[in-house]
């Protein structure tokens, strides 16, 4: 993918290198890439962490998506009702109609009893209607995309998060919700070894099995140090000054 293009390029373009996981500084070394010849290679932890930390409860107060979204029950105070939380655009899924007519398959499948919320990406929008599968999507509550502290505030409260992102892979990690990955494979490899994270590709009956299977055991506790501890941002800034002055 060009993204993974740009990430090479970058790597050895680059003079300070800071990894968000201890498995990130052995990726580069697979590439050759270490702290040697002028290049600065670092373990600092995930911005993304130091983020999500900070925004979360802003989210938690700012946003109103739940009571927008009849996701509230009556009761004092409000608590979330139960519902899935899924997001779908990655070209692999959204451009092949059959791996793309699967997924809603399975979204349908589990919104018989609790609803999933899709929030629904351009692209996706625009080949559910060029593959013609909009009658697929029935019984999935489609809504628009929604903003960054909407989309907090969704994975924080979902029963389960249903994603292609890598982005969101981690913020339901963080947040401790489970997670299926809607992929053959996964740049965060961490958050499926720790269990809270499950890889179940395109195939609607193994999707809707995993996660069946999954929701009756026990919630996995995870290690949200992994990633570091929330200061990431602080510590690039200390050694940029440090090094550059």
């Amino acid at each position: 993918m060009p993204e993974e293009i740009n990430r090479v390029l970058t790597d050895h373009l680059s003079t300070f290198l800071f990894c968000p996981t201890k498995q990130a500084i052995k990726n580069l070394g697979k590439e050759g890439i270490k702290a040697v010849r002028g290049k600065i290679v670092k373990h600092v932890g995930d911005v993304m962490y130091d983020s999500i930390l900070y925004y979360s409860k802003i989210a938690e107060k700012g946003s109103n998506i739940l009571t927008e979204l009849n996701l509230l029950a009556n009761t004092q105070p409000p608590t979330p009702k139960p519902y899935y939380l899924a997001t779908l655009h990655r070209a692999e899924n959204t451009d092949e109609p059959k791996r793309l007519k699967s997924i809603l398959k399975a979204l349908k499948e589990i919104g018989r009893d609790i609803p999933v919320v899709l929030p629904l990406h351009p692209r996706t929008k625009k080949m559910i209607n060029t593959h013609h599968l909009l009658g697929e999507t029935k019984g999935i509550k489609l809504i628009d995309p929604v903003s960054y502290f909407d989309m907090l505030k969704l994975e924080k409260n979902a029963k389960a998060i249903l994603t292609d992102s890598g982005g969101v892979q981690k913020e339901a990690y963080w947040f401790k919700v489970p997670c299926f990955t809607l992929r053959d494979e996964t740049e965060w490899v961490e958050t499926i070894q720790s269990g809270q994270n499950v890889l179940v590709g395109a195939e609607w009956k193994r999707i809707v099995e995993e996660i069946m299977h999954r929701m009756e055991r026990k919630p996995v506790l995870t290690d949200s140090k992994i990633f570091g501890d929330g200061k990431a941002s602080e510590k690039i800034l200390q050694m940029v000054i440090k090094y550059c002055g």
